[in-house]
């Protein structure tokens, strides 16, 4: 559209006319919302599967593993993503008093960013996943991330060129960071080679891949879950409340520190695990260095809030900031801890974890998302808000709903630390059974579930009530304004080594850049380069084309959701599963698969301990092996066809990148598969299992019994 601008001469300059661009705040306004419930539903059949694993439905697009990553990237990239376009359009029109540069790159951001939406929501039940948490989706979708996202960033740093405001607020400084931070780890973490239109193997593998991940993986919460969201606080808070940010400075210090530090805590969600000593006690140091600017900033905006106090006894939305600011303390506070050792010793892997992840996500990102769409809407459509009294309802179940999913997770969590570890008189492991500890905490799951039904009823609530303002009110696509320029008058005089950050955007983003890289550098470069960092063992060789064929299968189906593959150098965990990891061990690993929580036990040392009967018949129905197991079955693997016509392209790429398949290798690949397929029917013709050869089960059973078999005991030292 042609947007006119007019202008006339004050004492002050020249006073020009503009209007801000309010459809595109609506739009991702609305995909907000619909994402929202969308996601937040995923993840309600997600919880109550874990109760009722009748809810799996036997298909294999409704399993837990296949829609456990759509809920994660509903709620995160669809709901809260949705949610930061929406406040950043807003607010940077209004902040520095000008349109967003341009029209059509907002809508090639809107409908972009929709469409990759969607494609994660096909792909995903499908099974086409790469499994790394929170970067599940294939190459092509990656690079449609990134086009998106770049386009994003010529939008946003068009209008701070074209500003007529010289001073970037506090607001627009955590923008910048996140663009440039979340660029960053994604072209990084993405760098793949393709199989095929849907295939890719990751570039880096094993104790690599899992520090560059999460790399990725906490920043992913640090720069789109958090920095953004202070950005919109920066903003939305004191308009809301009517007051000036409590400290200027506080608000210097809080953003160059947070954006430092946050980047080196990655290693923190792989203690004592494979990846080096030093590399781990970094991440523990600058954990617990993240108190201090996360509450810092936490402050700056409660007290914002001093003398607004009978405003916000009044005001349900500004009721949800408060809760939403005190759930980012809680959570900045809980995250270095869970960082310290002999916490994370008990907490890893356990629902814990999801107790404190969920605090943030329901109370920081959703109740901040909440009070900003009821700050939004009646402006947008110029009316009131519809009903208060629904306001305030929707506020108090909503806080409920946190409580009631927050704290069963918590309780769920303590006993599946300490039941794991727990040894009786004679030495030997109290609950040696793995699912001594499932069947315990089944009631929490329950109350999870409630709890996050409460919360979603919330939303339901809201979306009547913003429906019903919205239809009481007139929707302005193009809000006139006016400012003058301050290229039109003369500029004070700059005081303080900050004002030349906060007027030249540019150098904001090489600054912010420069800070957030050296973390990542100092940490990865060294991993990468020094060999004796990730020292190799002989024995462990790369798998048959068999095995790499049960490896894919076992990402499509999603099993490392439930199931780890790393033994920790604990006595419970070596007594329970087997001899502890070695990095030597997942050379060969791409993408490493060493999950991130135990719904079901770790299967690192799970090869040739059971036979292949056992897992044939542990597929087709969990609970005839395992008694009380919540696990689905999964039926198609006895009867999809597998044809392999990819597996010459897959080994070919694996040895671009490194892994020792030889020619013949490549070559004789199918004669390979046939033999070990072939062998492994004939045993389970033993066991009176009749299959065919080439079903998915067989390469499955293969995968699943080679799985920590290439070491013995005695074997450990023998390097190369």
């Amino acid at each position: 559209m042609e947007v006119k601008t007019s202008s006339a001469y004050t004492h002050s300059g020249i006073l020009e006319k503009f209007e801000y661009d309010n459809t595109i705040v609506r739009n991702f306004g609305i995909a907000t919302v619909v994402f929202g419930i969308i996601g937040m539903l995923v993840g309600l059949l997600v919880a109550f599967q874990l109760v009722f694993p009748e809810l799996n439905f036997g298909i294999p697009y409704t399993t837990f593993g296949r829609i456990r990553p759509l809920h994660t990237n509903a709620v995160i990239f669809a709901f809260v993503g949705n949610a930061i376009f929406m406040g950043v359009y807003h607010s940077m029109q209004r902040l520095l008093k000008t349109r967003m540069f341009s029209d059509v790159l907002s809508q090639i951001h809107f409908w972009g960013w929709q469409l990759i939406i969607l494609s994660a929501a096909i792909t995903l039940p499908l099974g086409i996943t790469t499994s790394k948490e929170y970067a599940e989706l294939e190459w092509p979708i990656d690079i449609a991330i990134t086009l998106v996202w770049v386009v994003f960033g010529i939008n946003m740093f068009g209008t701070l060129i074209k500003r007529r405001e010289k001073h970037i607020y506090a607001a627009i400084w955590f923008y910048i960071a996140s663009w440039v931070t979340v660029a960053m780890l994604h072209i990084v973490n993405s760098f793949e080679l393709p199989v095929s239109f849907l295939k890719s193997y990751s570039l880096f593998a094993g104790v690599q891949d899992a520090l560059v991940q999460w790399w990725y993986g906490h920043n992913a919460v640090a720069f789109f879950l958090t920095t953004p969201y202070l950005g919109l606080m920066y903003y939305y808070l004191p308009k809301m409340a009517n007051r000036p940010i409590y400290s200027y400075k506080l608000s210097i210090l809080h953003f160059w520190t947070l954006i430092f530090i946050y980047i080196w805590a990655g290693p923190h969600h792989l203690l004592y695990s494979s990846t080096p000593d030093w590399v781990q006690s970094l991440g523990v140091v600058f954990s617990v260095m993240l108190i201090a600017p996360s509450w810092g900033g936490g402050i700056n905006g409660l007290l914002t809030l001093r003398g607004a106090w009978d405003k916000v006894r009044d005001d349900a939305s500004l009721k949800m900031m408060v809760v939403a600011i005190t759930a980012y303390l809680m959570a900045t506070f809980e995250g270095p801890m869970l960082s310290l050792k002999n916490v994370n010793a008990i907490a890893h892997f356990t629902d814990w974890v999801v107790a404190h992840v969920h605090v943030g996500a329901l109370g920081w990102n959703g109740m901040m998302t909440f009070a900003i769409l009821y700050y939004l809407v009646p402006r947008l459509y110029q009316t009131e808000i519809y009903s208060k009294k629904l306001l305030n309802t929707h506020f108090w179940i909503g806080t409920l709903g946190i409580v009631l999913y927050a704290i069963p997770m918590y309780v769920s969590g303590f006993t599946q630390g300490l039941m794991w570890k727990e040894f009786a008189e004679d030495g030997t492991l109290r609950y040696g059974n793995f699912l001594d500890t499932v069947t315990k905490i089944i009631p929490m799951y329950a109350m999870r579930g409630i709890g996050g039904t409460l919360y979603f009823a919330g939303v339901i609530v809201m979306v009547y009530n913003l429906w019903k303002t919205a239809k009481q009110g007139k929707f302005v696509a193009n809000e006139a304004a006016e400012a003058v320029s301050f290229r039109t008058q003369p500029i004070g005089e700059l005081k303080g080594w900050h004002k030349i950050f906060e007027t030249k955007p540019l150098l904001m983003l090489v600054g912010s850049l420069i800070v957030v890289s050296i973390g990542g550098l100092v940490q990865m470069i060294p991993t990468f380069v020094i060999k004796e960092n990730i020292p190799t063992i002989a024995s462990v060789k790369p798998y048959t084309p068999l095995e790499l064929e049960g490896r894919d299968l076992y990402i499509r189906e999603g099993c490392n959701a439930c199931h780890t593959q790393l033994v920790r150098p604990f006595r419970s965990e070596t007594e329970r599963y087997g001899e502890y990891s070695k990095s030597g061990e997942y050379v060969y690993d791409r993408p490493f698969l060493w999950g991130s929580k135990r719904t079901g036990p770790d299967l690192m040392r799970l090869g040739k301990k059971y036979p292949d009967s056992w897992h044939y018949h542990h597929m087709r129905e969990p609970v005839s092996m395992s008694p009380g197991s919540i696990m689905p079955p999964y039926p198609w693997l006895l009867e999809n066809k597998m044809d392999y016509a990819d597996i010459e392209k897959k080994m070919q790429v694996l040895r671009t990148m490194g892994v020792p398949y030889s020619e013949e290798d490549i070559k004789n690949a199918r004669n390979k598969i046939d033999e070990q397929a072939t062998q492994i029917v004939e045993n389970l013709k033993k066991e009176k299992v009749k299959v065919e050869k080439n079903t998915e089960i067989v390469a499955l059973i293969a995968y699943l019994q080679r799985l920590g078999t290439d070491i013995k005991v005695q074997e450990q030292t023998a390097q190369k």
